[in-house]
């Protein structure tokens, strides 16, 4: 079956061909046509399965009717991050070589002035965080009253986020005649809510259960020790003996302990770039492209990098935190096994907190995840990184100063032989009211002549 059925254009048809799909995946093949025949869509699939294309080619098709205005863009598309807009950006800019439509991005970490300009101009596609997108209608730059199909994408990740209220005043914004497509994982209930609200007699497809996950990736379990060393030790043998490891991206829970640990991999000679949502956007943007080309092999990320970025070919994920949410898990270990391509997701796990959400996870999946037989520990490292102070933010070289309260003691015999060697001045004693003065300075206990 090809993508000559769904009811396509033929410039976007050539797009297609072009690049180097010949038949559309199970989300795509039920969510095209409805999108064409424009339905209110509420598509539920696993990340990895296609939601992009589902969308931006049958919006291709729609919009080849019609032209932009200045300020008043035609359609608009939601992300949760930086790095999913500028992914779906290049969709259309990939699916879209035929056209010749007017495309902007409205996210941090970019300037608004060359925002605001490609706003002016008119825009077809706006792809935009709705944080950024408040803040350009809130200065009066931007008119939704034009707005004829609106995309949430990823939504349960917009609800870890924060962003549902956002979303909800967007929603209310746009016009009430607007075609929705929301597209999620997962289906809690307040996305369940949302749907409700802001849906129209939706078309339901769900091409997999909410929150399952890809069947040709290997899921198993490492066990650890519970300090941060033993688990950098971990990581290291199991990144080393891995078989058939391409490249891989390594999950934190924390911003801070991705930079932690992308230094101490550094130390220990891989090669390893960092990703978390404190870095500015060309930073981030350019580990991604380094990850992207093989420039690095490893990718220490926070789960800024777990929700739909489209890296095709990754072969191996380490969780060295098992995620707060279980719903976290599907997302993080759906960055490998995508496209019909195998791959192996490693869970590294702790203590008796890290066992609880093991079978959260377990649960949520439907699936015993089994533990792995581990290489043998590398001693010599463990020894390097175990700690060696209770306060690890002070610097190594501080690690072995004598404290303050110890800089000026020394040993009883030294103490002995200096004060046996300065000669000795016994202070005047007096009688005063307050008892026995030894300890006044000896300028206080000279004696003073009183004139009559």
């Amino acid at each position: 079956m090809s993508f000559s059925h769904l009811g396509l254009s033929e410039k976007v048809l050539s797009a297609v061909a072009a690049s180097g799909y010949t038949v559309p995946t199970p989300i795509q093949d039920q969510a095209i046509p409805h999108v064409l025949a424009r339905r209110d869509v509420l598509g539920i699939a696993q990340t990895g399965t296609g939601k992009t294309a589902a969308f931006t080619l049958p919006m291709l098709t729609l919009l080849e009717k019609g032209r932009a205005r200045a300020r008043m863009p035609r359609t608009l598309i939601l992300e949760p991050t930086r790095e999913l807009a500028a992914q779906v950006e290049e969709s259309f800019v990939k699916y879209g070589a035929n056209h010749k439509l007017n495309v902007a991005l409205l996210i941090g970490g970019v300037s608004f002035d060359d925002q605001d300009s490609k706003l002016t101009r008119g825009v077809d596609v706006l792809i935009a965080t709705p944080g950024r997108l408040l803040d350009h209608f809130e200065r009066g730059r931007l008119l939704l009253s034009g707005v004829e199909l609106l995309v949430i994408d990823e939504a349960d990740r917009m609800l870890d986020m924060g962003f549902i209220p956002d979303i909800e005043r967007i929603c209310k914004l746009v016009p009430f005649t607007r075609q929705t497509l929301f597209f999620t994982a997962t289906m809690p209930p307040e996305i369940q809510r949302i749907t409700e609200q802001f849906l129209h007699n939706p078309v339901r497809v769900e091409v997999s259960r909410p929150a399952s996950t890809v069947a040709a990736t290997t899921q198993l379990l490492a066990k650890s020790g519970r300090e941060s060393y033993e688990k950098r030790d971990t990581l290291r043998q199991l990144i080393r003996s891995a078989e058939g490891m391409k490249n891989a991206i390594v999950f934190c829970n924390r911003k801070r302990d991705v930079a932690t640990l992308h230094r101490s991999l550094l130390r220990h000679g891989f090669s390893v770039q960092a990703l978390h949502g404190d870095m500015d956007q060309p930073a981030r943007m350019a580990a991604l492209e380094q990850f992207r080309k093989g420039e690095v092999t490893l990718l220490v990320a926070s789960d800024v990098a777990a929700r739909g970025l489209d890296i095709s070919d990754v072969s191996h994920i380490y969780n060295f935190d098992v995620p707060f949410h279980a719903d976290d898990y599907v997302h993080r270990i759906g960055r490998t096994g995508r496209a019909g391509r195998t791959g192996t997701a490693i869970t590294l796990v702790t203590g008796a907190n890290d066992v609880k959400a093991v079978a959260a996870i377990e649960k949520l999946i439907g699936r015993t995840i089994p533990y792995m037989e581990q290489p043998k520990g590398e001693a010599s490292e463990v020894k390097e990184q175990a700690p060696v102070s209770r306060h690890p933010e002070r610097h190594s070289h501080d690690r072995h100063r004598p404290s303050r309260n110890n800089r000026t003691q020394r040993p009883a015999a030294s103490v002995a032989r200096i004060d046996d060697a300065r000669p000795r001045r016994e202070p005047k004693r007096v009688a005063v009211d307050d008892g026995d003065a030894s300890h006044l300075p000896a300028f206080l206990l000279r004696p003073v002549t009183l004139k009559a």
